[in-house]
């Protein structure tokens, strides 16, 4: 199994590697009640993201499309995704109000010191429970590892042992209301980051963590 990074060409293919590792989820049918409509939104509101890590941060992927990461390079401030709200608005239509909520609830927790985040981690089901999600965080520590700096994420009910492995601890818990309860994680580097911290500088922490 190689792990390689992705290309522009393969955006839609991740974000719908993401949506269908999500789908089974409760955090997807609290996102989108009608289940009708619950894979192409999903699709649709992780593509906004997809796109804007090809800009401002990694994605990395099995040659056989079946595990993805998607992280976020926020050691600087990024902008958010182009006209956000109106992007949103138009993939997830009536739903677009409980992706917002995730995403400010989430926001309120991350760090504000620079950081890399770790938005997705995601493995097909029909691929799960075969080593694929441990293959791509291994390949992921690798990385964070060269960078000396703090990784951030948040995951579902039941990674929080896969994630401890690789040296995430946990922080206090987000419960949705009405709705599943997310856990957010943190790992601290191995050594002290060679790139100079301000802790009066803000990083814009705007996106969504979505692991399946």
């Amino acid at each position: 199994m190689r792990i390689r990074a992705a290309r522009w060409a393969d955006k839609d293919s991740v974000a719908a590697l993401i949506a269908d590792a999500l789908h089974p989820t409760p955090l997807a049918a609290w996102l989108v009640p009608d289940p009708p409509q619950r894979r192409q939104v999903l699709t649709n509101v992780v593509g906004i993201w997809v796109e804007h890590a090809m800009f401002f941060g990694d994605i990395h992927l099995t040659d056989d499309f079946t595990a993805t990461t998607v992280g976020f390079h926020r050691y600087r401030p990024i902008p958010p995704p182009t006209n956000h709200h109106n992007q949103v608005t138009d993939a997830a239509g009536p739903h677009a109000h409980r992706f917002e909520l995730l995403d400010s609830l989430l926001s309120t927790k991350q760090p504000t010191e620079p950081h890399h985040h770790l938005a997705y981690l995601a493995v097909r089901p029909d691929a799960q429970n075969a080593g694929r999600g441990t293959a791509m965080l291994t390949h992921h520590q690798t990385r964070l590892d060269r960078i000396e700096l703090p990784s951030w994420t948040t995951i579902l009910d039941g990674n929080e042992a896969l994630l401890a492995r690789y040296g995430y601890t946990p922080r206090p818990a987000i419960t949705l209301p009405d709705g599943p309860t997310l856990h957010p994680m943190r790992r601290n580097p191995l050594r002290s980051s060679s790139i100079p911290i301000d802790p009066t500088r803000t990083v814009d922490n705007r996106g969504q963590d979505f692991h399946g």
